[in-house]
């Protein structure tokens, strides 16, 4: 299993692990679309999944 031992449901992981790499954004801009969809997540988080599955996304 791709997440696991992750406390974030797979949906939240994937979508802004997308968001990072496909549009560039920063890890700010990642943080408040999720905080405006209700999803409250760390930069830092983001910054670890970003490292952790981008590669495996870009295979």
């Amino acid at each position: 299993m791709l997440y696991k031992r992750h406390r974030s449901p797979t949906e939240i992981i994937s979508y802004a692990v997308f968001l990072y790499h496909r549009f560039g954004l920063n890890l700010r801009d990642i943080g408040e679309i999720l905080a405006y969809r209700g999803i409250g997540v760390s930069y830092e988080a983001i910054r670890k999944w970003g490292g952790k599955f981008g590669p495996l996304y870009a295979h």
